[in-house]
């Protein structure tokens, strides 16, 4: 250890920019395991780990740090998976830099050690040895439904049957993963990813009731009847519309529609939208990672251009910035300090350009982050044949709240209490549904502490 004198940090290597915009395969290749060894060979094994305090799921980052190091592979798979449900996933996925490797000491001159692409590698590496995570071999005989096979539902799913808890869960989707499976592009996460962690669920014990919506097709008395707990894990998936006059024109979209729309393509399962950007002219609003895929997006769906529109500068950007600089090298163009005014429509009510102003930066708000105000008399028009807004989400209340006493506040994300347990005795919730949009992976920390609140009730 403590070789980052004599080793510099070193990111996986990418496919090259011009093959990879042609399809939606990953773009970063796993590391060798000469590499992966040495990279976490420069881990300072700090007395106070700032990236285990960085990470919402307080993995055991240095614990298999050192053992990647020490090539003991077996007990770095172990380790990484204790606490995480799918490490592999959020090896890819996290947004590192702000988060683990965001908080490593080394970042001060020598640069984090790459506990992303590690973490990636010591998973990756381990299913090539047939490792697998381990579940319960013996049933306690209680059981609990869980409503949606997202970040949330699925990690809830891991922890539950972890100790011997029967888990059935629910999904209105043809495949199980939610966001991870329909709303987060193949070329950050492939699919087959997702699909190897749904079947170790499913060798464990769990039963999936997919193209199913609570509600609908099933009603949620029947789960509260049938089953000794429930978790709700229905993430928060109502993409925020701008208010702008001509945002229902049939060219403007929301991020989270056209991704699924695109993915659902790639699958070839049954589409609502039939979105097509191909040879046109694109326009994103939005800054953070969503707006990221839906640029990468489009250009890998042939677009003629892509741009994307933020209010402030790339420092000020909520996403990862790798992300930012994944669609720089691909050929998205970016104006940064404006903001959208109102959408031009022709006469046949479709939008042909987006009247954009220019802003700056002014004085912090309350909570510290500096405001953004408009320069009045600086306007000017980008043209457009598509328009997506990538502004967040928000939460969606069911009907099945209210109606069995599931309370919401004002935002609409379910009331839970310390141990995530909603107004309703037996009935959990976790993951956006309950903390408005977030990362996955305090989804998955959510899954997990509420699977573990479950537990304690169930075996009292």
């Amino acid at each position: 250890m403590l070789r980052f004198f004599d080793l510099e940090r070193i990111d996986a290597k990418k496919r090259d920019v011009v093959e990879r915009t042609k399809d939606f395969d990953e773009i970063y290749e796993v590391f060798k395991p000469v590499k992966g060894s040495e990279q976490s060979d420069r881990c300072i094994q700090c007395g106070d780990p700032y990236c285990h305090n960085g990470c919402p799921l307080h993995n055991l980052i240095p614990q298999w740090l050192k053992a990647t190091a020490n090539n003991d592979l077996e007990f770095a798979f172990e380790l990484s998976n204790e606490t995480s449900p799918f490490p592999e996933v959020m090896g890819r996925i996290c947004p590192h830099d702000r988060l683990c490797e965001g908080s490593c000491t080394l970042n001060d001159g020598y640069g984090a050690i790459t506990i992303g692409s590690v973490e990636t590698f010591v998973n990756e590496e381990g299913f090539k040895k047939g490792f697998k995570p381990k579940f319960s071999q013996e049933k306690i005989g209680k059981k609990v439904a869980v409503i949606g096979a997202g970040p949330a539902g699925l990690s809830a799913a891991t922890f539950l049957l972890r100790e011997g808890i029967d888990v059935e869960i629910f999904d209105k989707q043809a495949r199980a993963g939610g966001l991870l499976t329909y709303g987060i592009p193949g070329f950050k996460l492939d699919k087959h990813v997702v699909a190897r962690r749904v079947k170790f669920l499913e060798e464990a014990g769990a039963v999936f009731h997919l193209n199913v919506e609570i509600g609908k097709d099933k009603t949620f008395d029947e789960l509260t009847e049938d089953f000794d707990a429930v978790f709700i894990g229905v993430g928060a998936i109502k993409g925020r519309k701008s208010g702008l006059t001509g945002e229902d024109a049939p060219n403007v979209h929301l991020a989270m529609e056209f991704l699924v729309d695109i993915q659902k393509k790639i699958f070839e399962e049954p589409r609502e939208k039939h979105i097509d950007v191909k040879d046109k002219n694109v326009v994103v609003i939005g800054g953070g990672d969503t707006a990221m895929d839906c640029v990468r997006t489009s250009l890998r769906e042939k677009a003629r251009s892509v741009k994307c529109l933020y209010r402030r500068d790339a420092h000020n950007m909520p996403g990862s910035r790798k992300e930012y600089v994944n669609a720089k090298e691909e050929g998205v163009e970016f104006e940064f300090y404006v903001s959208p005014k109102s959408l031009v429509t022709n006469d046949k009510g479709e939008v042909i350009a987006v009247e954009m102003i220019k802003t700056k930066l002014g004085e912090p708000d309350s909570s510290g982050r500096q405001r953004v105000e408009e320069i009045a008399g600086s306007e000017y028009n980008v043209a457009a044949d598509v328009v997506i807004f990538a502004l967040g989400f928000d939460t969606v209340e069911y009907p099945f709240f209210s109606s069995n006493g599931i309370e919401t506040d004002k935002w609409g994300g379910v009331l839970v209490d310390e141990n995530y347990q909603t107004t309703q005795a037996g009935i959990y919730a976790g993951g956006d549904c309950h903390r408005g949009a977030d990362l996955v992976v305090t989804a998955a920390r959510d899954g997990r502490d509420a699977a573990k609140a479950m537990v304690k009730m169930l075996t009292k």
